[in-house]
């Protein structure tokens, strides 16, 4: 099996972005290190009840440079607007993919009607690192709606998995991907066990968003904790103690520096001050007016 590198504590601080998102970064590059490359961070909104409101909620236009944010709501709505003119409204199943390569500016609020009737909102949202040769790549916007999101059911009604992106028994995510990763959003029925085999050589990050679980026949993890595991060593296990809802993700570790501050992630200081210069001179383009 493979080894366990650590598990995580749920963090006990929300840190609001914007007014919208009450979120908890699960880990980060700044915490973890290379064991987690090519994902950078996970941002995770747990179940939260927003009150019904007629204002805009969430967070205003801002850059980006150097990497992606995929977001993965779970329940709610959320609306996005770019300076490529991309955007649209993503809800409880769908994925947004956004690279923002060369530099982008995007906002992100709750969708109008989902903001009117208020209700429950949760999301996760990634960080996911490009590497050098790309991180100046034209920028681009990937809608992954639920339906073409494909469901693998585990056999003996263990759980399912949704397959965002990579493969997962001969089913393809529909993302499109920089470097090799899997992206599954995994559900393991109460006490059913799964085993999961990973490529060797790929960093593997869990996140347990509901559990608890046992790891390996030997870890318990309780929702909230991330774990990190040995990049070899082949497949993992776990038995659900509860019905469980993970986000596994594994990844071809990109070995390169990582330079990162505020919104941009880059390789080198001279290059973030570049893309802070770039930002300020206006070259990451406009995000039209909202109709009226």
């Amino acid at each position: 099996m493979r080894k366990i590198s650590g598990v995580h504590p749920a963090p006990e601080s929300v840190h609001w972005v914007g007014d919208g998102f009450p979120v908890r970064t699960l880990f980060s590059h700044h915490a973890q290190g290379r064991r987690v490359s090519p994902f950078l961070l996970c941002d995770y909104v747990a179940p939260f009840d927003f009150a019904p409101t007629e204002a805009r909620r969430g967070v205003g236009q801002h850059p980006h440079r150097g990497f992606e944010t995929v977001t993965i709501v779970y329940d709610g709505e959320v609306a996005h607007r770019d300076s490529t003119g991309a955007g649209g409204v993503i809800g409880p199943g769908d994925v947004q993919w956004m690279t923002a390569g060369a530099g982008v500016l995007h906002e992100e609020y709750h969708a109008e009607a989902y903001a009117r009737r208020g209700g429950r909102f949760e999301i996760a949202q990634l960080w996911v690192n490009l590497p050098a040769r790309l991180k100046m790549t034209r920028p681009r916007y990937q809608t992954l709606r639920d339906d073409d999101i494909p469901r693998v059911e585990l056999n003996d009604d263990v759980g399912l998995v949704r397959v965002i992106a990579g493969e997962f028994a001969g089913f393809r995510g529909p993302a499109q991907t920089a470097t090799p990763m899997n992206i599954w959003d995994v559900r393991i029925d109460d006490r059913k066990n799964a085993t999961f085999n990973l490529p060797e050589g790929h960093n593997l990050v869990v996140a347990v968003l509901d559990g608890p679980i046992v790891v390996n026949g030997e870890g318990h993890v309780r929702a909230g904790e991330t774990i990190v595991f040995e990049a070899h060593g082949g497949a993992v296990a776990f038995a659900a103690q509860g019905d469980a809802k993970l986000l596994l993700l594994s990844g071809e570790p990109i070995d390169e520096p990582v330079a990162q501050q505020g919104p941009f992630v880059m390789n080198s200081p001279a290059e973030l001050k570049e893309a802070f210069d770039d930002y300020r001179a206006g070259r990451f383009g406009t995000i039209a007016p909202l109709e009226t």
